[in-house]
């Protein structure tokens, strides 16, 4: 485990309600323009039509970016007849892995001509960052996380199934040194590229949890200016896992952020979030007002 630090990184100025703005505030929309994935994570079960699940992979539809730049104006009229919070972030976060997806950058595109003042942001594993960073740069991406489970490949082999890179799939510990390797790299450069870059960590007891402040330690080095700690939800091959308490979370991420800032209101938002965090809109409900009108 890793001792505390002085040294701390603090977060940046932003009205990103995931990168320290103020939550209630500023609205975000995630757009689910990204299906395929090219790793799989042992916690990932990707479900549509699941209105009632909350969590990551899981959208009622896949969007064209065509039908993404209009959800976005939906959203955004919505929010702002509503005289509240209005919306400030569009984001691209699955189902799948954006950077597997190319349809990820027409949609980015599209959204910065529409919206040209809307703050872009990306959710990816990083499998695909490093040969990525230009293109995410050139679509004025200014806020990037990192989904990183483990620091060696040992751990990292319990938690990821298998991936897929350059046409092999790869399992064991093989497939996580790749992973590994490309994450930590990714997350450099985009650092070096001036993104704000925050690192999610899945936290599964026993599995990954003696890694989870070195891991810290890590990616601060790399140029992570925050870190989001979630707790393992139990589906995939964690199914039957006992997920942390509440308690115990709020010890880790007390313990964390002695050495990066932590992010601690994340709902583990749906590919297709849309409004202020922890009051998603109805977009079934919005869409189908929308016809009426």
């Amino acid at each position: 485990m890793a001792s505390a630090c002085p040294m701390m990184k603090f977060k940046q100025q932003s009205d990103h309600p995931c990168f320290g703005g103020d939550h209630n505030k500023a609205g975000r929309v995630h757009l689910p323009v990204a299906p395929g994935c090219n790793i799989k994570c042992g916690f990932c079960e990707r479900k549509y039509d699941c209105v009632n699940e909350s969590r990551p992979g899981v959208t009622s539809k896949v969007l064209t970016p065509e039908q993404g730049v209009r959800r976005v104006q939906l959203v955004k009229q919505h929010m702002d007849n509503q005289a509240g919070p209005s919306l400030k972030v569009v984001g691209i976060a699955g189902p799948g892995d954006p950077l597997a997806n190319p349809k990820t950058f027409d949609t980015f595109r599209l959204v910065r001509e529409a919206f040209p003042d809307m703050t872009l942001c990306l959710s990816t594993n990083g499998l695909r960052l490093p040969e990525a960073i230009d293109k995410i740069v050139d679509v004025n991406v200014t806020s990037l996380t990192v989904t990183i489970n483990a620091l060696t490949p040992e751990t990292g082999a319990d938690v990821y199934e298998w991936i897929r890179y350059d046409g092999k799939k790869l399992s064991g510990v093989e497939g996580a040194a790749v992973l590994l390797e490309k994450q930590f790299t990714g997350l450099k450069l985009a650092a070096e590229a001036g993104l704000m870059v925050k690192v999610n960590h899945v936290y599964i007891p026993g599995v990954n949890d003696h890694e989870t402040l070195d891991l810290a330690v890590k990616v601060r080095g790399l140029g992570a200016m925050m870190m989001n700690i979630t707790p393992i939800i139990p589906v995939g091959i964690f199914k039957d896992i006992v997920p942390p308490t509440e308690e115990t979370m709020e010890l880790v991420r007390n313990q964390a952020e002695l050495i990066l800032s932590q992010a601690r209101h994340c709902k583990q938002c749906r590919a297709d979030a849309a409004g202020l965090i922890g009051q998603d809109i109805n977009l079934e409900q919005l869409e189908a007002q929308k016809q009426v009108s």
